[in-house]
């Protein structure tokens, strides 16, 4: 008789613990996902520079997991290597994270690098939101200095041949949200209206050098509050 009742007593008490259990978990809807973001630094830097944005990004509650920062030689071409290159690592995060789009936020030459991989690589449908930081989007003179010896240098060079394939057409091409940050005291991007693209949410970040806008308040509010829109 004890073992007769025993068995249906477990059984139905097993089943009470995990049917209300499974319904429950069943009725509570899932948050979705960020967008995750990746931070591509500029010439001659590292993806160490975006200690203090990658900070405001967590404290705005982002997950290290939905930020990434892409590290690569800032000495190669932007069209024949560094593209193709962004290309994979786009898909590799997109793989990870399981999301369709990435959100970019690039500082100055990694502003070039980006938007090549989106308007010639076959970003923009794998893009939502592009920011750049004092990029050299038309070019700097100041990239002369140096394009003797850095391909990288020369593709910055108003009139290159990476200035003129970005410049073709539509500069803000795809369903992709752009916006950019340029300064009036940035002794790198000259001259400052390089920065600013057709078609782009434009933002004059105030008299800040070239490296400040990294760390800045003011644009780390207007570009958290670009990519979360």
């Amino acid at each position: 008789m004890l073992r007769r009742i025993s068995v249906p007593l477990t059984v139905a008490a097993v089943a009470a613990l995990l049917l209300p259990q499974s319904s429950a978990q069943a009725d509570v809807p899932r948050e979705a996902a960020r967008t995750p973001v990746i931070f591509v630094h500029g010439y001659n830097a590292d993806p160490g520079v975006w200690g203090s944005l990658r900070d405001d990004f967590k404290a705005s509650g982002y997950a290290d997991a939905e930020l990434h920062s892409w590290g690569y030689d800032t000495s190669q071409s932007v069209n024949e290597v560094l593209s193709g290159r962004f290309a994979a690592y786009v898909e590799d995060v997109r793989a990870r994270s399981g999301a369709a789009k990435v959100d970019i936020v690039a500082h100055s030459f990694g502003s070039l690098v980006t938007r090549w991989y989106v308007k010639h690589g076959g970003g923009t449908g794998k893009v939502a939101h592009w920011a750049s930081l004092a990029g050299p989007n038309h070019g700097t003179a100041t990239a002369w200095a140096c394009a003797a010896w850095s391909q990288a240098c020369r593709d910055m060079t108003p009139g290159s041949y990476v200035q003129d394939g970005l410049a073709e057409g539509d500069e803000t091409p795809g369903d992709v949200a752009y916006a950019t940050w340029w300064s009036n005291c940035d002794e790198v991007i000259n001259p400052d209206n390089s920065v600013p693209l057709d078609g782009a949410t434009n933002n004059a970040a105030g008299c800040l050098k070239h490296n400040d806008l990294l760390g800045d308040d003011g644009v780390s509010q207007g570009v958290r509050a670009f990519v979360g829109g």
